[in-house]
């Protein structure tokens, strides 16, 4: 599945043809306050001792109670550099980084450094944004984030790709003079756009390394495909599952935000269906009072089977 990336955790995540299953920071489900940070780190090498291919983080810069959820709380380089530091094999992402909240040079530093100290394990999820007073906070025009989406993009690219790159935007210039130091331990690090980021998938097909979405129902997931597929060839293609284990096995679904509460058996179809529509990677959630049983159960009793 892969295009040649020599990143470990874009080969962890989209070598082979099979689904892969990641799961999302925070692990303990605080998203409110600051999360324990020894029983995060005490999860996380739980996740991938028990064979979760990834583990992602948000990106939420600033808490606005209004919206409820301040993702995992710590900044998501500083907290991903911490877990690379206690897990070995696993892929490490960000689901998303808020481009156009950041200046590009920064997150391109950002994501090779970590890169480097991982070993080359971390996927970059990239997205727009979603909470209006951010953008006013940092002094940034909320109807012109679709274009420094694309303008940081391109500078992430060349600064990764070249030596004293000669290359400008809103962002300012490099004139030759000036080299970002590290690179990747790749080409580039993968970048993968989150939602439609304010592009059409045209562009989402020729500028990203895969497509990561939320969850959609079945008729809409697979539209969404055949138009990915159409613009984007093989790239991979990435979803968002909430998935609440069921004590009964033949549960059948009930909705949640992002998914479903079910039993195991829907579960392991529900995966297999979305195996055989094309989708390469789950990121879920998997919701529970006791969090370690949550991620065991939902490794034991549908990703071993899927």
């Amino acid at each position: 599945m892969t295009d040649g990336h020599e990143n470990a955790g874009w080969r962890r995540l989209f070598e082979t043809d099979d689904l892969t299953v990641g799961v999302g920071f925070p692990l303990t489900g605080a998203r409110t306050d600051r999360p324990d940070v020894a029983e995060e780190r005490r999860l996380a090498t739980h996740a991938e001792d028990l064979g979760y291919d990834a583990l992602w983080a948000r990106d939420v810069p600033l808490f606005w109670p209004r919206f409820g959820d301040a993702g995992q709380t710590f900044d998501p380089w500083t907290w991903l550099s911490y877990v690379a530091a206690h897990t070995d094999d696993v892929a490490l992402g960000t689901a998303s980084v808020v481009l156009p909240l950041r200046h590009p040079l920064h997150v391109a530093k950002q994501a090779a450094s970590l890169d480097q100290l991982s070993g080359g394990r971390f996927v970059m999820g990239v997205a727009t944004g979603d909470r209006a007073p951010e953008f006013e906070a940092f002094g940034v025009d909320h109807e012109a984030r679709g274009a420094r989406f694309r303008e940081a993009v391109d500078c992430l690219r060349t600064v990764w790709r070249d030596e004293f790159p000669e290359t400008e935007g809103e962002w300012g210039r490099l004139d030759g003079a000036l080299d970002l130091v590290p690179k990747p331990t790749g080409d580039t690090v993968p970048v993968l756009p989150t939602g439609h980021s304010r592009q059409d998938v045209a562009w989402l097909g020729e500028h990203g390394d895969g497509w990561l979405f939320y969850h959609l129902p079945e008729g809409t997931l697979e539209s969404f495909l055949d138009d990915w597929r159409d613009a984007a060839g093989e790239k991979p293609y990435a979803m968002v599952v909430r998935a609440e284990l069921a004590d009964d096995p033949d549960a059948d679904p009930e909705p949640r935000h992002q998914g479903y509460r079910a039993g195991e058996e829907w579960f392991v179809e529900y995966f297999r269906r979305l195996d055989a529509l094309g989708v390469d990677h789950v990121l879920v959630g998997a919701s529970g009072d006791d969090p370690e049983r949550a991620l065991t159960r939902f490794h034991e009793r549908v990703v071993e089977r899927l």
